[in-house]
This record gives C-alpha cells, sequence and structure tokens, in this order.
C-alpha cells in the first residue's frame, strides 16, 4: 500500500510538472483556427495581503468577503494587467487593481491594489477609489480610471462619493489630476460602467473622454485641454423595449432598462477626426457618430441628425464591451452566445460582414471585457448573470482571462477578407477613407 502512495504522489507530481511546463491550459473555439489561451482562472478571488496576519484580520472584521468579488473589467501596460472590482456588495479590499505579468504566469494570482491600499478606500471622497468599472490606458502612459463612487447595486446602492474621473500617470503610479463630474452631468438614474479615450492629432494633451450613462441614458464628454465636461442626450442611448430578455448560463432573466454601453473608436479618419462606435446593451443594434461632433460642446443640444443608425447584429446579439483596433477591427462581446464577435470597419456594417472569432459554453459564460493590445486579443469572463441573480459554485472556475493572437482569431473569417492600409494613424481603404465617411 505505501508503494502504492508512493507512486501515486509521484504521478500528480510528473503531472503537474507536466502542466507547469505546457503553461495555461487552452480552450478550443468552434469557429476560427486559434485556440482560446487560458490565461488566469479562479475560482474565488483573493488579494495580495502584506501577511496573512492581516488578510485574517480583514477576513474576520468583514473587510474582506471573498464570495462578494466579481471582476468586470480588464486593461493592459507593458508588464501590468489591470482588474476592477466593484463594490457590489461588502468585503472588497480594492476596487482597481493589478497582476505583474513579468512575475506571475497563470493559475490564480492573487490582486494587487493600484496604486495602493491607501488609495482604494472606499468612501473616501477625493483620495480614495470606491467602485471602478472598466478603465483605459492610453499611448500617453495614462490610466484613466472613472470612480462611479457606489457602493452596491441596483436597490442597494449607495452614493458614497460624487462621480470622479481620475487620470494616473503609469510611469510614477501618481495621480496626475483628478475631475469630477458636474451635476448637470449626472441624473437620478445615472449607472456610468464605461469609459472610452480619444486622442487627436494634437497629441497627449489633446484628450477627450466619453462616458456611457447605461441607466440615466446620456454620454458625458470630457475634454482634457479644457478641463471641463457636457453631456449629451439622445434616443439612441435608450434601450430596444424589445430586447430586455436575456438567457445566459441557464438563467432567463430580464434587463430591460440597460441603454448605452459598450463603445469603441476608429482609428483617425482623414477630416482629422475618429467616429464613435456605440450601443445599449438590451439592443441588437449599433449606432455611430463624429467625435466631431462629440468635441464640440456647443453641438450638445443640437446634433440629433448627426448619429448614424447602423444595422442590427441579428438575433442573440446583445453585447456588453467593444474594442476597436488600430487597423479598423471591431471586437465585440456576445453575451447570448458565450462569444467574441468580429467585424472589419472597412466594410459596411451588416451580420453578413461579422463573424465569431471565439466561443466556448464552459469557459466564456458571460464575456465581461475585451481588449487589444499588441497584436492580442484579451477577453474577461465573470459568469456575471449568475453572481447576481443566482449563486456561484466557488468550487468551479468561476472567473477567467483569455487570450488569442489577433490574426489568428479572424483568419478564414470575413473580418480578413478585405486588405487595409494603415499609416500614420490614419486609416484608409480602398477608396482612400472608411465606408461610414465617404
Amino acid at each position: 500500500m505505501a508503494k502504492v502512495k508512493c507512486l501515486a504522489a509521484l504521478l500528480l507530481i510528473a503531472l503537474a510538472s507536466t502542466e507547469a511546463a505546457l503553461g495555461p491550459r487552452g480552450y478550443g473555439t468552434r469557429f476560427g483556427s486559434a485556440p482560446l489561451l487560458e490565461r488566469f482562472a479562479w475560482r474565488i478571488l483573493d488579494w495580495n495581503y502584506p501577511n496573512e496576519v492581516s488578510r485574517q484580520q480583514a477576513i474576520a472584521s468583514g473587510d474582506f468577503q471573498p464570495e462578494n468579488a466579481l471582476p468586470v473589467g480588464i486593461e493592459i501596460w507593458r508588464d501590468k494587467l489591470f482588474v476592477s472590482v466593484p463594490r457590489w456588495k461588502n468585503g472588497i479590499p480594492a476596487t482597481l487593481n493589478y497582476i505583474p505579468l513579468n512575475s506571475v504566469r497563470g493559475g490564480a494570482p492573487k490582486l494587487n491594489p493600484y496604486p495602493s491600499w491607501a488609495q482604494n478606500v472606499a468612501g473616501a471622497c477625493g483620495s480614495g477609489l470606491t467602485t471602478v468599472y472598466r478603465i483605459h490606458a492610453d499611448v500617453c502612459d495614462r490610466l484613466w480610471v472613472l470612480d462611479v463612487g457606489t457602493i452596491g447595486i441596483g436597490n442597494t446602492t449607495v452614493q458614497a462619493c460624487p462621480y470622479t474621473l481620475n487620470v494616473f500617470d503609469l510611469t510614477t503610479d501618481k495621480l496626475l489630476r483628478q475631475y469630477r463630474l458636474r451635476p448637470e452631468d449626472v441624473n437620478q438614474n445615472t449607472f456610468i460602467a464605461n469609459i472610452a479615450i480619444d486622442l487627436g492629432k494634437g497629441g497627449c494633451d489633446d484628450a477627450f473622454a466619453y462616458m456611457s450613462d447605461e441607466l440615466g441614458y446620456g454620454l458625458i464628454v470630457y475634454s482634457w485641454q479644457l478641463n471641463k465636461s457636457w453631456r449629451l442626450y439622445h434616443s439612441y442611448f435608450m434601450p430596444d423595449p424589445l430586447a430586455g430578455d436575456y438567457n445566459i448560463g441557464g438563467l432567463n432573466f430580464q434587463w430591460g432598462e440597460e441603454g448605452i454601453f459598450g463603445m469603441s473608436l476608429s482609428p483617425i479618419a482623414l477630416d482629422g477626426f475618429r467616429t464613435l462606435f456605440f450601443h445599449p446593451l438590451s439592443s441588437n443594434r449599433e449606432f455611430a457618430v463624429s467625435t466631431r461632433i462629440l468635441r464640440d460642446e456647443s453641438r450638445a443640444e443640437d446634433s440629433w441628425h448627426d448619429f448614424q443608425v447602423l444595422p442590427e447584429r441579428g438575433p442573440l446579439g446583445h453585447s456588453t464591451a467593444e474594442v476597436m483596433d488600430d487597423n479598423g477591427l471591431q471586437f465585440f462581446n456576445l453575451v447570448d452566445q458565450n462569444a467574441v464577435g468580429c467585424w472589419n470597419s472597412l466594410l459596411p456594417y451588416a451580420p453578413s460582414n461579422q463573424a465569431v472569432v471565439a466561443r466556448h459554453d464552459e469557459a466564456m459564460i458571460f464575456p465581461a471585457d475585451v481588449k487589444v493590445n499588441r497584436g492580442l486579443l484579451w477577453i474577461m469572463t465573470d459568469r456575471m448573470p449568475v453572481f447576481l441573480v443566482s449563486t456561484l459554485n466557488y468550487t468551479d472556475v468561476n472567473f477567467r482571462i483569455l487570450t488569442v493572437p489577433v490574426r489568428d482569431a479572424i483568419a478564414g473569417t470575413v473580418c480578413d477578407n478585405s486588405p487595409w492600409t494603415y499609416t500614420g494613424n490614419q486609416l484608409g481603404g480602398p477608396y482612400g477613407q472608411p465606408w461610414w465617411d465617404r
């Protein structure tokens, strides 16, 4: 019996060594030629406390309740992978966190507060981050972080601090600027869960932030140069009343009030401006508007006809986040399908010009965020509806971060069928400009 136990132990060690040598396990997709690589996977989140004593003290006091933590957003900058965790429930130690990619290779790494523990104190208005959803790192090495200032979700929501835009210098981890949204920028229903950053031809000072008010049905614009914000209203920001029914992860539920959510920015076109693509969460349709309109505060109340209606994505087209890379390739999460889709923006927006590039009915239950960084497509999945509507099984893997090279993801799909040219941060197609600008 002792020999059997010894052999079994040696076999487990050998298997563990083999798995470590192979790196993260991959999930094959049903569409596209490339498998998804599982970079990180967690049953439950944990944090990198200074020591085990402080961790146990946090658990005993209720400041750390692991089962209450759900990751919702990611961003990549050099050797840092940022992960946001909203304070929907009690016991979230830090809302903005990172994983050091140069020292962590796979597994279920503990999260490190960014920029520090002290700057992640809930309710410390002006000095701490209360709740962060999605974040953006720009080419000027700045991290744009909108702190929505809330604790709780739905009927339990408490507005502990004002909505505040924080911009960090990623090279020093210091706060560059903090801007509180004006009272006129929000309303009693405001819930801002997404942010897009527009850098123009004028360099790092020519920067605008666009923030989507999902439940207040508005778009807030912030100018870095003017240090000023304004709000736009449009009925295209509202949900489709026929698209509020969801079936995800074996659950049927209704999110009929979910308005403008996902946003992505095109490369700079020949006129010197980008196009902002956006969609309500409870909708199957995409919309677009030139940043020439958004950047002009005087157009805020007189821009109805400048917004464009694009065709529907088709049935099961609910989408959370979307992103467009420097070549004009848009990737968007398809939450009903446990999938990520693509669209080559040199082709008209239509279902026939879109494809599914990644899908998996276990690993991709509710793709919550998607990013492109240095030719790599990053996807975070978190089973959010199960967390909110039911209960997660913490003996199972619940949260994953997956990657696949963009070239491999689109290979053999319509997204790879039309060549593009990309020079000097300007996009041009066969006719010298994108289809939406002709």
